[in-house]
């Protein structure tokens, strides 16, 4: 009978101490992320069309999507893990880091790799999510190695 009710104790915990899947956050609404690329600072699109929380690791979100420099598009796909949560009364935010890999087109095409911030305020009354604020900042780093960028990408 112990061992039942330890057994039952654990599985609770294990329920109720899992990461929500927020996967559609990462999607924007169906909007691109804008941003920037490089030293000048050359305008930068990205949009995440798949967005699919890790079943294995609830704190692990799969995408994919693409990115947009000048006439450069490249499809690409990789992860964000989620690494801190803070919860104010009013206000979440969540920490991570991403790591993005687009398909190997040549020279201008690479690896996105940094950490993100994603703050919130939630509305009891609504029960829903308002203002939130996404910021992807990092590196761009070509395949070959010849290329090394900031980057810099927020929500619309």
């Amino acid at each position: 009978m112990k061992k039942l009710l330890l057994v039952f104790i654990l599985a609770a915990n294990f329920v109720l101490g899992q990461m929500p899947d927020i996967s559609n956050v990462w999607l924007n609404n169906s909007k691109p992320y804008a941003g920037v690329i490089g030293s000048k600072a050359k305008e930068l699109k990205l949009k995440i069309t798949i967005s699919e929380q890790n079943k294995k690791n609830d704190q692990e979100y799969f995408v994919s999507g693409y990115s947009l420099v000048d006439a450069n598009y490249a499809k690409f796909e990789g992860k964000i893990t989620i690494s801190k949560y803070k919860d104010a009364k009013k206000k979440g935010t969540v920490f991570g880091e991403y790591e993005w890999a687009e398909e190997n087109k040549g020279k201008h095409s690479g690896v996105f790799k940094g950490k993100f911030i994603y703050t919130f305020r939630w509305n009891k009354k609504t029960e829903q999510v308002e203002g939130q604020y996404i910021e992807f900042v990092g590196d761009w780093k070509s395949y070959d190695g010849s290329l090394d960028f900031k980057t810099n990408l927020k929500n619309k």
